[in-house]
């Protein structure tokens, strides 16, 4: 293995989205992960189905060694303890208070490893009076102020069409374990717990609402894909049922798109003049501009893209993005071999490291795929191991 986390150790014993990420980033880096599932049936990522199969999974869980183990049962506690003597970073997303119920809380793991990094994630903390709540990511996505803010303004409150809770998470905490990495090998010598909630992260990256509401009492509303920073910015029709999005938020860019559109003469007209006045006026000057793009088609909104420097351009679907000369240049999208499907199409890892590239070993893996591989590493027998499948254990 090669990567700028070659030689770590995790053990990944999350499930679905955001914990399954933040160690996916790890592999991607080099990471030996071992993810840990239930025998029966495995995570339930798997049960995220596409027409051929389990898609989810072969992305999410590339580059990871699959075992089972049964956590509920003491014999498979036992076992993972024994696998983190030799781990860096265990990742878990139970309810909180679930591992401590199996006897594996930190207590019991520090003990075990004093070196490791317990990464925690669940919906709402570890602590605090929602502790205990379903994590999922549309209960985070509501709370949290987002879909109050996104939709049209009659329309109602609109949820992300993807996990976007469990991914920004999943970035939080990669982040976070890497710092306590640090932390261990630099300074302390000692692991510690990094708690991950599903709310927090996504709550942190949607601006400074929380300023504007203490300060002047002022609670952000829908307002479509306008902005109210900045106009024009929005997404228009073009002439062929195509669609743009456009945001013109600088003085020079907006001089750029009236002028491209043949409507350079309304830059002198009070409510067209500035970004503040545009502000104001916002519905005159998206009407106005959804007229001109309307009369264009998406071709001629292309030349005038690339001739004039406007901060515009086409709105993409999957396939349009599998075209894109820039994504086929870059190699944004790779092909990962499985003996499945073929190969499985993915994004690549991201950000790059020039010095020590990431890369993807390998699309999820079957369920158990590598059990006689860890626990022979254990010094567990084939037969142990048939025992163990026979009693529910692996």
């Amino acid at each position: 293995m090669s990567g700028a986390l070659s030689g770590l150790r995790v053990i990944d014993c999350s499930r679905l989205i955001a914990g399954g990420v933040l160690a996916t980033v790890l592999a991607d880096h080099g990471a030996d992960v071992i993810k840990v599932e239930n025998p029966r049936g495995g995570d339930p990522l798997r049960t995220w189905l596409r027409e051929r199969g389990e898609l989810w999974w072969k992305v999410y869980a590339r580059g990871k060694r699959s075992i089972t183990l049964n956590l509920t049962q003491p014999r498979g506690q036992t076992l993972l303890r024994r696998l983190v003597r030799d781990a860096d970073v265990l990742i878990e997303n139970f309810v909180p208070g679930t591992f401590e119920k199996w006897g594996l809380g930190w207590d019991v793991l520090s003990a075990e490893n004093p070196r490791l990094v317990f990464a925690r994630v669940s919906g709402w903390g570890q602590d605090g009076p929602y502790r205990d709540r379903p994590g999922f990511g549309t209960m985070v996505e509501a709370m949290s102020g987002f879909a109050h803010t996104t939709g049209e303004a009659e329309g109602p409150p609109t949820l992300p069409s993807f996990p976007m809770a469990d991914m920004i998470a999943a970035l939080a905490g990669t982040s976070a374990v890497l710092a306590a990495l640090r932390h261990r090998d630099q300074v302390s010598g000692r692991g510690q717990v990094v708690d991950v909630s599903l709310y927090e992260p996504l709550l942190s990256v949607l601006g400074p609402d929380a300023a504007g509401y203490a300060l002047e009492g002022v609670v952000r509303q829908r307002h479509g894909n306008t902005s109210d920073n900045a106009s024009p910015r929005g997404t228009y029709r073009t002439l062929d049922d195509k669609w743009i999005a456009l945001s013109a938020s600088t003085p020079g860019s907006a001089t750029a798109v009236f002028t491209a559109l043949g409507l350079a003469e309304l830059l002198e007209d009070p409510r067209f003049a500035t970004n503040d006045a545009r502000v104001e006026y916002n519905e005159l000057v998206d009407a106005t501009l959804a007229r001109a793009i309307g009369q264009r088609t998406l071709d001629e909104m292309r030349v005038l893209f690339e001739s004039s420097d406007l901060t515009a351009c086409p709105v993409y679907d999957i396939a349009d993005i599998t075209k894109d000369p820039h994504v086929v240049a870059r190699g944004i999208l790779i092909d990962v071999p499985d003996p499945g499907l073929g190969a499985v199409r993915m994004t690549a890892p991201t950000p790059r490291l020039d010095a020590t590239p990431a890369t993807v070993r390998w699309a999820g893996p079957e369920l158990g795929a590598h059990n006689r591989d860890v626990y022979g590493a254990l010094g567990l027998s084939d037969a142990e191991l048939e025992s163990l499948k026979r009693d529910g254990i692996v």
